[in-house]
């Protein structure tokens, strides 16, 4: 596809003109004599040029605005004579759409049948490869996690997929850049699907310096658009280089393969001219000159490049789709070109099952191998009417008049007194499509298709159709304008308006998705849920927490690679039954209490206050009870009135429950009192960084409101992906479902650098929470166990405080929703708002996908101070006074609560009377005794020297002087003084003596008067 952007010349590289920018026509006249002086010197002997030797082209605009038309050879040096430069048209000069600028005569002339032109612009609508002068970028990691540089993007581009281009399937950054020379101001538009918010895409403009050119939000940033439907995006360009980028990456961190951005049509305005008209590519043409588009080739026929009418293909063996390029041999027909369905009921009642081909048929029948259609089956009795219908003996089930009820198969009846209708929907037979809900076909390559019903109904279950191809979206809507609460909770304050269950299963052998889609007040189709592959039958229920007018959806999808085949069409899903409650306009299928003004006959229902139930006994609305609430649907009967968990107490409407930040626990006969108020601020943890095996870095980001805010969710997480595509962000917040309040709640943030991003981006924002369980110091509350070798163990001195939530929101990998501990442990060390942190065993918060864990350490977890942690030491007396101090026990670990008594200094008091005369009679007795044990010691001295004399003067053979002579008298003082030697002892001597008796010998021991010694020896 050729345009004028760029002077053909510069591209052959023959002639540059730079000196036309120069002002004064007399220098460009003097520099096209010369440079046709040259020609003719060097081409004297050269044949002359003709038409088919050449081609015209003009010359970059002058300063006034002037241009030249100049031939330029095909092959230089082949020919001389090229006519003369001419002056051209004037600068801003263009041509209408399905015109081109004949360069001969320098006049527009209409384009011929079979080619189109857009007269100033060019259009890009063949993708069977990627155009002449685009290019396909991917942006390398600047690193990965060890720090090597990243390759692994190599493989990633855009994909032109015949009809449109696709963008790259995983997380790499990948930009279509497209550069354009515009001779005047104009625009660039492209048609484009955006369906999954896993991805960020932005378009953005650049000039030839590389600098980025203004735009506002809504231009650069791309909204999404819902699944199967096309958007389109135009932004104006200024005259000048423009360089075009459409950019995408990927934000999903994982293997889940995300949908693809998809573009087609491209189309740029403010080209000066089109030098020439396009051909119309294959499966398309213009019929009549002068076309500025090409039409499709109507089904069953074909066509080629270029051309002005489409060919018939044989009908009897061939077929081809809209737009084809050839026909196809029709196949011989087998089970995957029919399909079954259940006629409506006829007057009697009946219906069949019929079998049909699929819509165009091609297949042949009368071939070998080919089967035969089916016959029709036994006409059978019609399946009764949905509940709130009924079937007054006609053909069709009409909804029960407003007051009224039925099962399906009773007649209608009045509620009774003191009851109210159950309005809502529940279709669980499908002999006919209800009235609020249809069904589409929907291919983003083709319009193979459209018209065509994506889903069939079959008695106890709504099916999947075959559809044109493999990858075409089946679509099954349904629209509910509103929701209108019972009377008698029509004044609470309720978090639940309504709810949608469905029932499901799919039968798959490929890559098969269902999506579950909703669009609130008709702003924007956004996927609630989705499965992959075959699912066993299961339930699958959704709440809505507002009132509003809200589309369901469910679209289905064979497999998402492009493919225009029915290769997988007993691939289904089927719906059994789907279930709306409050639905306003909605039909009855049974009738409930409700609160009456009074019990006398005839009482009409009146609405609870908020916080109340109807008392099953009387029908009057009655208070719960303390610190307990309501269940979200209904409040018929005390046991509506659900108790909190421990450590948890009701709000004053009994709508929910939470921590007012106090807790208490006993241990020991002590009494542990906590105050979490430092913690009740809206705390936040950033773990990572991970990387993907693309090598794309990015976090986890957790938003945590513990306590307070009388149970209001605090905690915020955003999508910054689709608020940037935003104008009003702020304004239409409460419409925008791209963001989550709730107690705990996940985003993932992937960091502008090394993705050549220009924001950081928060994408994939979940709730974590959204009920409160109860606090406890127990491992386990309601089924949710805290594992205790996730933290490193402490002394047991305090005892760790769990916080128990849960998200009973299902998903396609946590069936049971997911469920958050926060696990609160005192340690004085932190402040007092304290560490935020995750086990290190699972670094993401969760080690399984639907349990997540977190480990808030700090001193505000630790109990209130009591007497009990400080004792006191008392000093010595001096001065006569004594001082008491007070210090707290160690380790501390309380906060707040008892002040530290300050150090006291009190008298030392006086010894008592009785402990004086205990003092002095001991003394006494002490001093008596010690002098009593020194003079019976001397005494005995003087009674065992004695007792020595006198055994010594009992000798006969050597007796010693008589006793009168030299024994001592009693009361007689020894002037004699006894010296003890240091030979053997006397008592030594004295065995001596007993032992030997009657001896011949004897020794004497004379005794020498004083002042003379007695030495015994």
């Amino acid at each position: 596809m050729l345009s004028a952007m760029e002077p053909r010349g510069q591209s052959k590289g023959h002639f540059v003109f730079s000196a036309f920018d120069m002002p004064g026509s007399a220098l460009i006249r003097c520099a096209l004599i010369l440079s046709s002086l040259q020609w003719i010197t060097e081409a004297k002997d050269l044949p002359p040029c003709t038409e088919k030797d050449y081609y015209f082209e003009y010359t970059e605009c002058d300063s006034t605005g002037s241009r030249w038309r100049v031939p330029i050879p095909h092959n230089q040096g082949v020919c001389a004579g090229l006519p003369d430069p001419v002056r051209g048209t004037d600068c801003t000069f263009s041509c209408e759409a399905g015109e081109f600028l004949e360069m001969s005569a320098q006049q527009c002339t209409q384009c011929a049948a079979g080619t189109y032109s857009l007269g100033s612009g060019i259009r890009f609508d063949e993708w069977d490869d990627i155009p002449a002068g685009f290019t396909s970028l991917a942006t390398y990691m600047t690193s990965g996690p060890a720090g090597e540089e990243d390759r692994t993007c190599n493989n990633s581009t855009w994909v032109p997929q015949g009809n449109y281009l696709e963008s790259n399937r995983d997380e790499c950054t990948v930009s279509l850049i497209y550069a354009v020379h515009l001779k005047k101001q104009g625009a660039v538009s492209f048609e484009y699907q955006y369906v999954d918010k896993n991805i960020f895409f932005e378009f953005f403009i650049q000039n030839d310096q590389c600098q980025e050119m203004d735009q506002t939000s809504d231009q650069k940033w791309i909204k999404l658009t819902n699944n199967g439907e096309w958007g389109t995006h135009t932004v104006d360009l200024k005259s000048g280089t423009n360089i075009l980028y459409w950019r995408t990456t990927g934000i999903l961190p994982g293997a889940k393969v995300i949908k693809p951005v998809l573009l087609k049509n491209i189309q740029i305005e403010g080209v000066a001219y089109t030098s020439e008209c396009f051909q119309c590519r294959p499966g398309t043409f213009s019929k009549t000159p002068g076309s500025s588009s090409c039409e499709f080739c109507p089904r069953d026929t074909y066509s080629g490049k270029g051309a002005s009418s489409c060919t018939r293909c044989d009908k009897e063996k061939e077929y081809a789709p809209e737009g084809s390029a050839d026909c196809k041999e029709k196949p011989p027909c087998s089970e995957k070109d029919y399909f079954q369905i259940h006629t409506p009921c006829d007057s009697d009642g009946k219906t069949q099952i019929i079998y049909k081909w699929i819509e165009p048929k091609i297949c042949m029948e009368n071939v070998t191998g080919a089967v035969a259609l089916p016959p029709s089956g036994e006409r059978e009795p019609c399946p009764p009417c949905n509940p709130g219908f009924y079937n007054n003996d006609t053909a069709t089930c009409s909804p029960c008049p407003p007051g009224t009820y039925s099962d399906g198969i009773k007649a209608c009846q009045k509620c009774p007194a003191g009851t109210e209708p159950t309005l809502g929907y529940v279709y669980k037979w499908w002999n006919v499509l209800p009235a609020n809900m249809k069904t589409s076909c929907f291919n983003v390559g083709n319009s193979k298709c459209d018209g065509m019903n994506g889903w069939e109904v079959a008695g106890d279950h709504i099916r999947s159709g075959a559809g044109g191809s493999d990858n075409d979206y089946l679509i099954l809507n349904l629209r509910i304008p509103g929701f209108k609460l019972p009377t008698s909770v029509a004044g609470t304050t309720v978090s639940e308006y309504g709810r949608l269950t469905f029932v499901f299963e799919t039968i798959c052998s490929a890559d098969c998705e269902l999506y579950f889609m909703m669009d609130v007040n008709r702003k924007s189709t956004n996927v609630v849920e989705s499965w992959e592959g075959s699912k066993e039958r299961q339930s699958y229920t959704h709440i809505m927490t507002k009132n509003a007018s809200v589309s369901y959806t469910w679209a289905f999808q064979r497999t998402n690679q492009a493919q225009d085949v029915r290769q997988y069409v007993n691939d289904i899903v089927k719906i059994y039954s789907i279930t709306v409650t409050n639905a306003l306009g909605g039909v009855a299928s049974a009738c409930h209490a409700c609160a009456l003004v009074s019990q006398e006959s005839g009482s009409s229902c009146v609405p609870c206050p908020a916080g109340h139930y109807i008392d099953k006994d009387t029908n009057q609305c009655m208070e719960c009870p303390p610190d307990t609430y309501l269940s979200g649907h209904q409040i018929y009967g005390k046991e509506a009135c659900l108790p909190c968990g421990p450590g948890s107490k009701s709000n004053k409407e009994h709508s929910v429950c939470f921590s007012d930040c106090s807790f208490s626990h006993t241990v020991q006969n002590r009494t542990l009192t906590y105050d979490f108020s430092p913690l009740s601020a809206v705390a936040s943890i950033m773990n990572g960084p991970s990387f993907t095996s693309k090598g794309t870095k990015y976090f986890h980001l957790f938003n945590v409101s513990l306590c307070g805010h009388e149970g209001e969710r605090a905690a915020v997480c955003t999508d910054n992906v689709t608020d940037l595509s935003s104008k009003d962000v702020q304004r239409e917040s409460s419409e925008l479902v791209n963001y989550v309040e709730t107690f705990i709640c996940q985003s993932t943030i992937i960091p502008s650098d090394g993705r050549g991003l220009r924001t950081a981006v928060s994408s994939q924002s979940i709730s974590l929470a959204d009920t409160f369980l109860g606090a406890t110091v127990e491992k386990t509350l309601n089924r949710i166990s805290v594992s205790p070798d996730l933290y490193p163990e402490t002394p047991k001195l305090v005892p760790d405080i769990n916080f128990f939530y849960r998200s009973a929101h299902p998903t396609s990998s946590c069936d049971k929703g997911r469920n958050a501990a926060i696990t609160l442990r005192c340690n004085p060390e932190k402040t007092a708002q304290g560490e935020l942190t995750v086990p290190s065993k699972c670094p993401a918060g969760t080690c399984d996908g639907c349990n997540f864990n977190f480990l808030w350490e700090s001193v505000s977890a630790c109990p209130q101070c009591t007497e009990a942690d400080y004792h006191k030491i008392e000093g010595a007396c001096k001065g006569g006074f004594q001082a008491t101090l007070y210090v707290w026990n160690e380790p501390k670990l309380c906060t707040n609560g008892v002040s530290l008594p300050a150090k006291r200094s009190t008298p030392c008091e006086a010894i008592d009377a009785w402990l004086k005369v205990g003092a002095g009679v001991g003394a006494f007795a002490a001093v008596l005794l010690t002098s009593l044990t020194c003079y019976f010691w001397k005494k005995n001295k003087k009674l065992e020297y004695k007792y020595s004399r006198l055994v010594m003067t009992a000798n006969k053979e050597c007796e010693l002087p008589a006793a009168d002579s030299c024994a001592i008298m009693e009361g007689e003082d020894n002037e004699d003084e006894v010296v003890y030697s240091n030979k053997p002892s006397l008592l030594g001597k004295l065995k001596s003596i007993a032992a030997k008796g009657n001896g011949e010998s004897c020794e004497s021991v004379q005794l020498k008067p004083k002042p003379e010694r007695w030495v015994w020896g």
